[in-house]
C-alpha cells in the first residue's frame, strides 16, 4: 500500500530504462511528421490501468503508432479472458493488480499511464500518477464528479512538465481541425443554439426504472479484486448489473450516455466557441427517472452567457431511443462516423437519427456528427453558395493516441488536455446531477456553486471517499 511518504518519496525519481525502437506507421500522419518521429528515435515507457475491452482497444491504438513501449499492465481481473489476451500479446510487461503497487515498484521505469477504467475510478490514478510525474492519458469522461475534476485539472496546472490528453480522440481528427478553420474564418460566429442527440439503445434501457433498491449481491468472480474495483466508491456488493461495462448506467460509478458520447458530439463547440461553464442547467423531459440508474430518455437544457463577442448560447441534449429532437428543413440524412471504436466487442448500430448536432448560427445552419465527423451547412442550396468562401482545412499531424506519445517527448501539445476539456467534464458532471434530482439547478460560474439547491449544491463533490482512500484527494 502506498502511504503518503512514498508519494513524496516516489516522487523523486528520475524516469530511467528509456526504451529504443523503430518507429511504425501511423495512421493519419503526414510525411513531415513521420520523419520528425523518426528523428525522436525513440519509445515511450507506457503503463496500462485497464487492459480488458476498451482498455485493449486502446492499447492496440497505441502499440499502431510504433512509439509505446509496453512496461507494464494493470488490471483488478487479471485472470478473466478479456484481459488475458493483451498479456499474451504483451509477455515482457510485468503484471499487476493494484495501481498502486505498480507505481511503488515501477516507478523509476514508467514515463506515461494510459487510464481505460470505470468514470469513477479515473481520479485516483490519474491523482497519483500526475503526482509522480508521469503523463496521463485518461479515457473520456475525465473525471465523474465536478470537484474531482477541478483537483484533476488544479494538478496538472501545477505540474508543467506533466503532459495530459482525454480520451475524445475526434479531438485529434478532422473534426477538430475544420471546427478551428471555420470560426478563424468567420463561417461558423454568432451561435445562439446547439442541439445535441444521442438516440442509440444503452444497456440499462432494458432495466426497471421502478428499482426501490440496489441488486443483491452475487459471487465476486475468483480472478477479481472487487475491493479494489470500487476504490473511492461507497461499498457495493458484487453484480454483474455493474461489471464489466454496465457500471455505466449507475449514478454511483457512471456519467450515463452524456459523459459518454458527449465528449465526442460537443468537445469542438465547447473549445472553439469558449462556452466555458453554463449558468442554469434545466432537465426538460425525463422518462423511467429514479434513484439509481440513469433515465430512459432526457431532454437537457444547458444555458451560457455571453463569451467576449459572442451571444449567449443555449445547448440541448436529447437522450434515449424515442426522443428525437426536431431537424430544420434540409437537414437531409445522419451518417454514423466509420472511424467509431467497436465499443469493446458491440458497434454502435445506425439509428433513425445517428449522433451529432445541429449548429445554428445568425446566417448558418450546420449539422454535424460525433468523432471525427465533420459539419456540413444545410440546405444543400446554402452549402453550394458557400463552397467558394470555404477556407482549407489542415490534415492533422497525428493521430490521438501518437499526439500524446509525441507530447511526452516534447514535440507536440496535446490537443485534449485537462485544462482544456476539464470544464467539459464539469458540465457533463452538472448535467448529471440535474438528472439526478429532475431539477433546474442555477449555477454561479464565479464561485463554482449551485445557488438555488443546498442537495444539489452538496453533489458537487459527492459522497465522501470510502476509508483508505482520502489521500488522493490531497495530492
Amino acid at each position: 500500500m502506498i502511504t503518503r511518504r512514498t508519494f513524496l518519496k516516489t516522487s523523486g525519481l528520475a524516469t530511467a530504462g528509456l526504451a529504443l525502437g523503430s518507429v511504425g506507421e501511423l495512421r493519419s500522419m503526414s510525411a513531415s511528421s513521420a520523419a520528425r518521429i523518426v528523428g525522436a528515435n525513440r519509445k515511450i515507457n507506457l503503463a496500462c490501468v485497464g487492459v480488458g475491452n476498451r482498455g485493449a482497444e486502446i492499447m492496440d491504438d497505441f502499440d499502431k503508432t510504433g512509439l509505446a513501449n509496453f512496461v507494464a499492465l494493470c488490471d483488478v481481473d487479471m485472470g478473466a479472458p478479456h484481459t488475458q489476451a493483451m498479456m499474451k500479446k504483451h509477455p515482457n510487461a510485468k503484471q499487476f493488480t493494484d495501481f498502486r503497487e505498480m507505481f511503488d515498484k515501477m516507478g523509476n521505469e514508467i514515463e506515461a499511464v494510459s487510464i481505460a477504467i470505470p468514470d469513477f475510478s479515473h481520479f485516483p490514478v490519474a491523482m497519483l500518477a500526475m503526482s509522480l510525474g508521469k503523463h496521463v492519458y485518461v479515457e473520456k469522461p475525465m473525471a465523474r464528479t465536478f470537484y474531482e475534476a477541478e483537483l484533476m485539472m488544479e494538478a496538472a496546472k501545477r505540474r508543467k512538465n506533466v503532459v495530459t490528453q482525454v480520451g475524445n480522440q475526434g479531438h485529434s481528427e478532422a473534426n477538430y481541425f475544420q471546427f478551428k478553420a471555420w470560426k478563424d474564418a468567420g463561417i461558423i460566429k454568432d451561435v445562439t443554439e446547439v442541439t445535441a442527440h444521442m438516440n442509440n439503445d444503452r444497456r440499462w434501457y432494458p432495466w426497471d426504472a421502478k428499482m426501490s433498491r440496489y441488486p443483491d449481491a452475487q459471487p465476486v468472480p475468483p480472478t477479481m479484486n472487487w475491493d479494489l474495483w470500487l476504490t473511492t466508491a461507497m461499498y457495493r456488493g458484487y453484480n454483474e448489473k455493474y461489471h464489466p461495462g454496465n457500471w455505466r448506467g449507475w449514478y454511483d460509478f457512471g456519467m450515463g450516455v452524456l459523459g459518454d458520447w458527449g465528449a465526442h458530439i460537443l468537445d469542438a463547440v465547447h473549445e472553439f466557441l469558449e462556452i466555458g461553464l453554463p449558468y442554469e442547467v434545466n432537465p426538460l423531459k425525463t422518462v423511467g427517472h429514479n434513484n439509481y440508474i440513469f433515465p430512459k430518455e432526457s431532454t437537457l437544457l444547458f444555458r451560457f452567457p455571453k463569451r467576449g463577442k459572442m451571444p449567449p448560447l443555449d445547448i440541448t441534449w436529447y437522450e434515449g431511443m424515442n426522443n428525437l429532437p426536431a431537424v430544420p428543413e434540409g437537414y437531409g440524412t445522419s451518417a454514423l462516423d466509420p472511424n467509431i471504436p467497436s465499443v469493446a466487442g458491440g458497434r454502435i448500430q445506425p439509428a433513425r437519427l445517428n449522433p451529432g448536432k445541429i449548429i445554428y448560427g445568425k446566417d448558418l445552419i450546420f449539422k454535424g456528427g460525433s468523432h471525427g465527423s465533420t459539419l456540413s451547412i444545410i440546405p444543400e442550396k446554402k452549402a453550394k453558395e458557400m463552397e467558394s468562401k470555404l477556407p482549407p482545412v489542415p490534415k492533422s499531424p497525428s493521430n490521438h493516441f501518437a499526439n500524446f506519445l509525441l507530447a511526452c517527448q516534447g514535440l507536440e501539445k496535446t490537443r485534449s488536455p485537462f485544462e482544456i476539456h476539464g470544464s467539459l467534464s464539469q458540465i457533463f458532471s452538472l448535467g448529471v446531477i440535474a438528472q439526478r434530482l429532475n431539477t433546474k439547478i442555477l449555477f454561479d460560474r464565479n464561485t463554482k456553486q449551485i445557488t438555488n439547491n443546498a442537495f444539489a449544491n452538496a453533489m458537487l463533490t459527492q459522497t465522501p471517499p470510502r476509508l483508505g482512500w482520502e489521500e488522493f484527494y490531497k495530492l
